[in-house]
């Protein structure tokens, strides 16, 4: 199996069902086999998200706003909005595996785990906004991850450090603002399967929050860094001065953060 190839592929498809079949093909290849990159193998530097032929980018400012959850315009903004992080998220977990080839098999196997987990979660948000009469590419996005990546390219450190320690943990301080401002409505029949496919996606990406905790923490021991390295970071990417009115302090812990870092993040106590 040409490993690499099959990822570059997937990686550049826009194809959901591509990306599906042939990550758990790589998923089963690997729990089976010893994956090396070949001999002068060097990634390729991608220019454009694959959602590229499917979403109008723009800048983050020109995004709709998401207030009136109760009608289904008002609704279908939001689920595209959560299904558009997670489209983004599969071709970051293959792009972890993809780009840093010298990587351990386990480190391997658990972005593509993660890689799977997000295409249901796309699946299921995709669903739910086609039954609302509308379907992904309908609402511009901006290409915010894809760009943390492209930055993060040189140093699976960083790329540890910013993708799943910062932008997914952040995750798990919105998701339940989210589904308390969606609670009231629970009755409307499509925000109850949204309230349900958040509750999947919040369990789920605690899981993903903390591969990425190993592997950062891992990386630190290989490198001879301090853990506290995770701040450094951060700031050479402009992300401490980032604005988080809530952090979620259990699921944080159980991801594998430590008190001190969620005190310094923000948090007002850790118990």
């Amino acid at each position: 199996m040409d490993f690499y190839g099959v990822l570059e592929a997937v990686i550049l498809s826009d194809d959901i069902a591509l990306k599906e079949q042939s990550t758990l093909q790589c998923l089963t290849y690997c729990n089976e086999n010893e994956v090396r990159a070949a001999e002068g193998f060097e990634p390729k530097h991608f220019d454009t998200p694959s959602y590229a032929s499917k979403c109008c980018i723009v800048e983050p400012r020109a995004l709709p706003a998401r207030k009136d959850f109760a009608s289904k315009e008002g609704l279908a903004t939001l689920v595209h909005a959560i299904a558009h992080i997670e489209y983004s998220a599969i071709d970051l977990a293959l792009d972890a595996v993809y780009r840093f080839p010298f990587m351990p098999m386990a480190y391997k196997c658990d972005w593509l785990e993660v890689a799977v987990d997000e295409i249901r979660h796309y699946k299921m948000l995709n669903a739910l906004l086609e039954t609302l009469g509308y379907r992904y590419g309908d609402f511009p996005v901006h290409c915010g991850l894809f760009d943390a990546a492209a930055h993060t390219a040189h140093s699976v450190l960083e790329r540890m450090a910013v993708i799943p320690r910062y932008y997914e943990a952040s995750g798990l301080d919105v998701n339940p603002q989210i589904m308390k401002k969606l609670e009231n409505k629970h009755k409307i029949a499509e925000v109850k399967i949204l309230l349900e496919a958040l509750e999947v996606i919040y369990d789920e990406e605690i899981d993903h929050v903390r591969k990425g905790d190993r592997w950062f923490k891992y990386l630190c021991e290989q490198e001879g860094a301090g853990e506290d390295i995770y701040f450094t970071i951060l700031e050479r990417y402009g992300l401490l001065e980032k604005h988080r009115p809530h952090i979620n302090v259990t699921a944080r812990k159980e991801a594998g953060f430590a008190c001190d870092e969620i005190l310094k993040l923000g948090a007002k106590t850790c118990d």
